[in-house]
């Protein structure tokens, strides 16, 4: 039998680096909680062939594990399930969304300066090098003055607009309506905006596909939705982030509206009379966005690299400057 002093050094060893697990435990948490990477950061990125703007989001889940999104050149807002951060470089994964290949794609970052500079290696193994900066919060300290409304197409021309690199143009001026033939280029006003109230009129055909694009940033889709439960990506939804509270679409070859209003990040989007969407916060750029400079004005772009579409009476009230 154990004397008692022996019981108590016995106790002491087994105490001791249980304390100091506990402690590492204590300080990694801490570590993670207080990450300068936590936030909203927009990314400039060096492709193959083309610079390419991207996005990602970093929060705390809990008390000690980094969750995230990540909007690439394309496709839509993804979850980041677990973002590791030590040493100040922070790593994730993400499984393809739209690509071809099964591999995941890999994201490297370091911080410095308040700035992040990394790699993305894509699921086709080439690397991407990018930098970033943190997102504008784009908060208004006052209520929008409106200024005159600018009719940008009336039915009679194109002069508001200029076709973006990418393709052929298929956008004419066929009977009043400013129409997309087929697929081709995307179409954007020469001029620039920052806050407005944006008002258009679309048809899109059976299983129809464009989009409305805020400053050039933010999309808020245009398709031939199906019916049932609303998603980010149906019509009406800022495209992967927010979803509308109902389908108020009316179906495809019927002429429907929009009234959208975007002050800072907070957008109203009315589709068809109903306010689907209601002075909500746009995170960041959705995919197809022509750069990530949140906080600069942008034009409205239209998608014409889907399908055949129509738009007629297309004006903006934009915003005083203050």
């Amino acid at each position: 039998m154990l004397s008692l002093s022996a019981l108590l050094r016995r106790s002491a060893r087994s105490f001791v680096p249980a304390l100091l697990s506990s402690a590492v435990v204590l300080s990694t948490a801490q570590a993670q909680a207080n990450a300068p990477i936590i936030g909203r950061w927009d990314l400039t990125v060096q492709g193959t062939d083309r610079v390419y703007p991207s996005w990602v989001e970093v929060s705390l889940s809990g008390g000690r594990t980094l969750v995230g999104r990540f909007v690439g050149g394309g496709g839509s807002s993804r979850p980041i399930a677990k973002v590791m951060f030590d040493n100040g470089t922070m790593r994730f994964v993400i499984p393809p969304q739209w690509e071809q290949e099964a591999n995941d794609m890999q994201f490297e970052a370091t911080i410095a300066n308040d700035a992040l500079s990394g790699t993305i290696t894509t699921p086709n193994g080439e690397k991407h090098r990018f930098t970033g900066k943190r997102a504008p919060t784009m908060r208004r300290t006052a209520a929008p003055v409106w200024g005159a409304p600018i009719v940008l197409f009336g039915g009679t021309n194109m002069s508001a607009w200029e076709a973006l690199p990418g393709g052929d143009s298929q956008w004419k001026v066929l009977n009043g309506l400013l129409t997309n033939v087929k697929s081709g280029a995307n179409l954007a006003t020469k001029q620039k905006f920052t806050d407005f109230k944006l008002h258009l009129e679309f048809r899109v055909p059976k299983g129809g596909n464009s989009g409305v694009y805020l400053r050039g940033r933010h999309e808020v889709q245009v398709e031939d939705s199906p019916l049932g439960e609303p998603l980010s990506t149906h019509l009406g939804g800022v495209y992967g982030f927010l979803v509308p509270n109902e389908q108020a679409h009316l179906g495809a070859g019927v002429w429907q509206s929009y009234d959208i209003t975007l002050i800072g990040r907070r957008v109203t989007v009315v589709l068809n009379g109903k306010t689907i969407i209601a002075d909500q916060t746009i995170p960041g750029i959705t995919g197809g966005a022509l750069d990530s400079d949140e906080g600069a004005p942008g034009p409205i772009y239209l998608q014409g690299d889907h399908t055949s579409v129509e738009y007629r009476n297309i004006r903006i009230t934009p915003a005083k400057a203050p």
